[in-house]
């Protein structure tokens, strides 16, 4: 099986596309466009190979200051979404 990939528009931080590629429900691959590079990276190396609804789990609900959300949470919402499109194929 192969990794099908996934973009989505986060809302209320700086990165401005957040793409990833998902594998019978394992996080093969995510790439942030724009934010702050080293901490997304970081970020980006710690979730590969894991679960999408261990780090969904894990990184939904992370506020960044007094902002309602975070790059973080944004990808854990991506996450929910890919997964529910994924089913649906």
């Amino acid at each position: 099986m192969t990794a099908k990939t996934f973009e989505f528009e986060p809302h209320g931080v700086c990165p401005r596309k957040i793409r990833l590629e998902l594998e019978q429900g394992r996080i093969h691959r995510v790439e942030f466009l724009g934010g702050c590079d080293g901490n997304l990276q970081g970020i980006c190396r710690l979730v590969q190979g894991m679960g999408a609804q261990e780090v969904i789990s894990r990184l939904m609900g992370v506020k960044c200051g007094q902002k309602p959300t975070s790059c973080p949470d944004q990808l854990a919402q991506a996450l929910a979404i890919a997964l529910r499109e994924h089913e649906q194929d």
